[in-house]
């Protein structure tokens, strides 16, 4: 049977990962990890979570087997986070604890290639490296529109053209903030448009809410949602604990389905629960339990969500004053009106190699940096190397093209 086990590429992100810790240089900087790091490099545990640990540590609760839809505090929670309290689609919604924002990804997946398997999931280019690998393996096609910018934001022109070719029933993967690798997120207004895009067309928004908190604040990130929540018979919706709450390694997430009325509400559970049963059976408890602990003692979670939140901005504009200040390309500046961890610099990967051979700066190939992973005293010598690495041949032909 192994003699006829194909040969696996490494993932690249992880290959990448290797590389960096295997640099001697002692002044290298690591932009590639994609978790969150406070001004010393580290990604704390919230003292808020620890709160929580301690309470439950006391209550020694029962390690015994929950139900397959996992911990309902949990499940409420996180319905009322992303919907708003006092919702009308909270009414005509079922969520289920999931293994992590990719358990939720996956289940919505299977979830879409049982109730309608020829369907087409149109995702953002670039777009997350994960979100085309669960989709197909679930059976589902793919396709891709751009996401991209312009002068003044999100190039929502270049959206709807190619969005122009998808049919009644597709599926389109949106994110619902902080866009991931991009940094671009829609505005009020664009939300609307694109809304109304898919209303007219008849297709199933999937939004993938995986940093909510990291944008513009925890409500206002999850705008775009809610107004689809608002309009839609139906949409899909997949969540993340990992960065808001800092629960990485717990794996904790949710997936939610939202239905025009409550009557298929208890067959969307069971189904769920089915594809659940036939993954991982039922999630892990410690980390929804930590998260149903802070959606009942919120304040102290959130200030902190806050304080992250502000370091993220204060970085973005810090780089960018930098790059500025040292002669960089205008190009640049899109950093200081991108949003959240991650954003895309403007180099092709001959730069980007050249970033890490000649600086000791790590970002991926296709030229995402974690900004949430820079240093303050990092910024300039970041600025220096990407002033550097910008005046080469290969990004001036790149301005004239897109000129």
């Amino acid at each position: 049977m192994l003699a006829a086990l194909p040969i696996a590429e490494p993932d690249p992100l992880w290959a990448l990962i290797s590389s960096f810790r295997q640099d001697r240089r002692t002044d290298k900087i690591d932009l590639v990890v994609g978790v969150y790091r406070d001004a010393s490099g580290q990604t704390p545990v919230m003292q808020a979570v620890q709160d929580a640990e301690a309470s439950l540590a006391a209550a020694a609760a029962s390690k015994s087997y929950r139900a397959l839809s996992g911990n309902p505090v949990f499940n409420d929670g996180m319905s009322r986070l992303l919907l708003g309290e006092g919702a009308e689609a909270l009414n005509r919604q079922c969520t289920i604890q999931t293994v992590g924002g990719t358990g939720a990804l996956r289940i919505l997946a299977d979830f879409i290639a049982l109730v309608s398997p020829h369907a087409t999931v149109w995702n953002t280019n670039p777009g997350y490296v994960n979100h085309r690998p669960i989709m197909t393996a679930a059976g589902l096609a793919v396709r891709a529109f751009r996401w991209q910018e312009n002068e003044a934001g999100l190039d929502l022109v270049a959206v709807v053209a190619d969005l122009g070719e998808a049919r009644q029933g597709d599926v389109v993967l949106l994110h619902g903030c902080c866009h991931n690798p991009s940094g671009i997120d829609p505005t009020p207004e664009q939300w609307r448009l694109l809304a109304k895009l898919c209303k007219d067309k008849g297709l199933i928004p999937l939004i993938d809410m995986a940093y909510q908190g990291f944008g513009d604040g925890i409500g206002e990130d999850a705008a775009g949602l809610r107004h689809f929540a608002q309009k839609f018979d139906t949409v899909l919706v997949a969540a993340s604990c990992s960065k808001n709450m800092g629960l990485y390694c717990e794996r904790t997430g949710a997936a939610m389905v939202i239905a025009p009325d409550r009557d298929p509400l208890a067959n969307i559970r069971a189904t769920l629960e089915r594809i659940t049963r036939a993954n991982y059976s039922m999630p892990p408890e410690h980390g929804a339990a930590i998260a149903a602990h802070l959606f009942e003692n919120p304040g102290m979670w959130l200030a902190e969500l806050e304080a992250s939140r502000r370091r993220v901005a204060e970085i973005r504009c810090t780089l960018a004053d930098a790059l500025a200040g040292c002669g960089a390309p205008d190009k640049f500046q899109a950093l200081r009106r991108q949003k959240g961890m991650f954003s895309l610099l403007p180099l092709d990967q001959r730069q980007m190699n050249r970033l890490r051979e000649d600086f000791g700066v790590y970002g991926t190939a296709n030229g995402r940096i974690n900004i949430a992973g820079l240093l303050p005293r990092d910024v300039e010598r970041l600025a220096d190397a990407l002033r550097a690495v910008s005046s080469s041949p290969s990004f001036v032909r790149a301005a004239k093209a897109s000129a």
